[in-house]
């Protein structure tokens, strides 16, 4: 590697600042997957474009999850993955199942006499804070009644709670929900950005002397507010005893009693599952893993695992693991003969013939690979679609759409032709909305043969589920990506947890990434962060003593030193940084970038014509795009080939400047050249698939602006991703009857 003493760039993850980004937080969708991972829909010029592209999601998200609720309804009985339980996870178990079968009322289930109460409202569950547009599409075109936010913000001045949660609020909880508040004060925290102790204050003003720790209303606000940071977190549920361990710290004093109020409530679900034996578990196994036993005939016992989880990661779960075995178990239509998809095969080179003959035969494959392995992928679309399939690409955002839709030599959303042209890439939201790609046909199931999605780590339990749900018996299923990239923004890691159940074929791709920066990038997946030859200053190290020569050293980087050495101009230049927050985030990074490449008055609420952006339209979705105008109807931009109109109001919570990326922001785009800037209050940030990300966004040049000194060597050999708590593995998995 070469030193020059240049800065490097980074760009933005989220349209909301979250502080350093870690897996699976970096954005309030990991949130609605939130949200999903996609990208809009929207066409832009003609009336029936108008609707906007949440309110064409969520409706087809309601249509995935009205299957859904019918496969739940026709299964007699709770969900059950493992063995007996005793002691307190019995007596969950035993609540939820009285609940279900309608043995018990959910106010009698536990038998003990409850305090008297007046009847909460039906609890509104969103696992995460939901921004204007979802609040909007939720309530209506129209959104909640002026009326009704106006009451709301009545009930918010009594509890001294900012009067601007007003709408949000009366989005989330609907008509009454000043009746709500005033009944349950601890609704609140379901409003996103609104901490435990917040609520706290709130319920203290509102209900005097009659508030207290051990309220049961705070008890299960509490433990659903956790779930649904832990669906930020990545997890798609808990375990008990890490639940309950995590109620105790917030100041809950009968945590178990407060999740069996969850339970018996609806908010929540409980789960077992049964673990596979290992040999004799250490003591205090039991109480670190979140393990209960089980004994045979002999006495021997047998780990379960009790796990609580929100309804909609769970059954978003429990449908992805049907769908994916419905691929499995079903033979794919007969789209061409053996000897055509073999001639096919044959005729491709390496372990691009292997992929081919894998989806010959099989409904669901698994390929996995660096950047250079996508050519295996795009080689099968031209395979599929010479045997005539009615064959497609999906990338779960525009910018992996477009990287593999050049790569295909076709433009993006455009149809498939009866010539050798390779089909079209369209993003999972378009696919799903019907905004791309082939539409639905006359069964509601996707109107296609074959199914490929690149960067298939990005896909969180949500898309995934309504993408497996989607597909028409018979079709194919290809999954193909890098494994040792970030994970989804939403909850779930899909991709590794079908690699680690090993139900379906798998080929790994033998294609290496060239150059210097393939070699790098390469050894970093490995946990080896090497020395590597760049004769062409391929890769560029720029050492910095604090953040503010870190920013000062990028913008010269993007605005000078790379155009002029390596002949890569400032706008195909993306820089990246850990988050949005700190001395050499995003904030101040896209401040100083927008100051030196695009200087201006900031004339439409920080934002002039030609600055460089990212919108988010939907939590866990990157527009990048470029500012064109501004007028009364809002501000104007250009995104993915779109004209996108962001009205005044949400300008503020959906668009940030975008010279500066988070790596999550990232995922799914490649330029010529990236700056990948690592300030010192960085540290806590790196990870092994961080640095692997941010360092393989770059195809020609990488600059990295290196404030870290060892951590980063540490972070690339002694740091892995964060466990994900999921329960896909085992649903994938079949379940040993259990003897009494």
């Amino acid at each position: 590697m070469s030193t020059e003493p240049e800065p490097a760039t980074e760009d933005t993850a989220h349209a909301v600042d979250t502080g350093p980004e870690t897996p699976g937080t970096a954005e309030p969708a990991g949130a609605a997957s939130e949200a999903r991972p996609d990208e809009p829909a929207g066409d832009g010029g003609e009336a029936a474009a108008q609707v906007s592209e949440v309110e064409a999601e969520l409706a087809a998200q309601r249509i995935e999850r009205e299957r859904i609720e019918r496969r739940k309804a026709e299964k007699q009985g709770p969900i059950d993955a493992g063995g007996k339980l005793s002691g307190s996870a019995a007596d969950l178990l035993a609540a939820v199942r009285a609940v279900e079968s309608g043995e018990k009322p959910t106010a009698t289930v536990f038998g003990s006499p409850e305090p008297a109460r007046r009847p909460a409202p039906e609890p509104v569950r969103p696992p995460r804070p939901a921004p204007a547009e979802h609040s909007a599409a939720l309530s209506g075109p129209a959104g909640p009644a002026p009326e009704t936010v106006q009451s709301v913000r009545r009930v918010l001045a009594e509890g001294g709670a900012p009067e601007g949660l007003a709408t949000q609020t009366a989005a989330l909880l609907g008509e009454g929900a000043q009746d709500a508040l005033r009944e349950d004060p601890w609704l609140l925290l379901r409003v996103g950005g609104v901490r435990p102790e917040q609520a706290d204050g709130f319920a203290r003003a509102l209900l005097g002397a009659e508030c207290g720790p051990d309220d049961e209303r705070r008890g299960r606000a509490m433990t659903v507010w956790l779930l649904e940071q832990a669906a930020l977190a990545g997890h798609t549920a808990l375990e008990l005893p890490r639940l309950t361990a995590t109620l105790a710290q917030r100041g809950v004093p009968d945590p178990d009693a407060a999740v069996q109020s969850t339970l018996a409530e609806g908010e929540a679900l409980a789960f077992q599952d049964a673990l596979e034996e290992t040999g004799a578990r250490r003591e205090g196994e039991q109480d670190e893993e979140g393990e209960e036993g089980e004994e045979g005939e002999e006495g021997e016992e047998r780990p379960v695992r009790v796990l609580i989880g929100l309804e909609r990661y769970a059954l978003a779960e429990e449908s992805l693991a049907d769908g994916l075995a419905r691929l499995v178990n079903s033979a794919p239509k007969q789209d061409g003969s053996a000897a055509d998809w073999e001639q096919a095969a044959a005729s491709a080179q390496g372990s691009a013939a292997e992929l081919i003959r894998a989806v010959a035969g099989h409904g669901l494959v698994l390929h996995t690979g660096g950047e250079a392995s996508l050519a295996e992928p795009a080689a099968l679309l031209r395979t599929a679609h010479a045997l005539g399939l009615r064959a497609w690409a999906a990338a779960p955002g525009p910018l992996g759409r477009d990287r593999f839709a050049a790569l295909l030599g076709a433009a993006p959303a455009e149809p498939p032709s009866s010539g050798p042209n390779a089909p079209a890439a369209v993003t999972v939201t378009g696919l799903l909305t019907g905004a791309e790609g082939p539409g639905r046909d006359a069964d509601g199931a996707l109107d296609l043969d074959l199914l490929v999605v690149v960067d298939a780590p990005q896909l969180d339990v949500e898309a995934g589920a309504l993408l497996a749900e989607s597909l028409p018996d018979g079709a194919r299923l290809v999954l193909a990506g890098d494994p040792a990239v970030l994970w989804s923004v939403g909850p779930g890691r899909v991709f590794a947890d079908l690699l680690a159940a090993r139900i379906c074929p798998q080929i790994a791709s033998r294609r290496p990434d060239p150059g210097p920066l393939g070699e790098l990038v390469s050894g970093i997946g490995i946990g080896e962060l090497g020395q590597v030859e760049a004769p062409g200053k391929e890769v560029v190290i720029v050492p910095v003593r604090d953040a503010g020569e870190a920013v000062h050293r990028t913008v010269q980087l993007v605005a000078d030193s790379v155009p002029r050495a390596i002949g890569v101009p400032a706008e195909e230049t993306q820089v990246i940084t850990p988050g949005h927050g700190g001395a050499a985030g995003t904030r101040v990074l896209n401040a100083a970038l927008k100051e030196r490449l695009n200087p201006g008055p900031g004339r439409f609420g920080g934002f002039d014509p030609g600055d460089r952006v990212v919108h988010t339209p939907a939590p866990g979705r990157v527009l990048p795009g470029r500012v064109v105008t501004a007028d009364a109807e809002g501000l104007h931009l250009s995104c993915a080939g779109e004209t996108v109109i962001v009205p005044r109001d949400r300008v503020e919570g959906s668009v940030r400047h975008g010279w500066a990326l988070t790596a999550h922001q990232a995922l799914g785009g490649r330029w010529p050249a990236a700056v990948v800037v690592l300030p010192g209050d960085a540290v806590q940030a790196l990870s092994r698939p961080w640095i692997y990300t941010a360092f393989g966004r770059a195809a020609r040049h990488l600059s990295v602006v290196h404030g870290v000194e060892q951590a980063l060597p540490r972070a690339v050999a002694e740091i892995p991703a964060k466990p994900r708590t999921t329960r896909l593995p085992r649903l994938l998995t079949p379940q040993t009857p259990t003897t009494d």
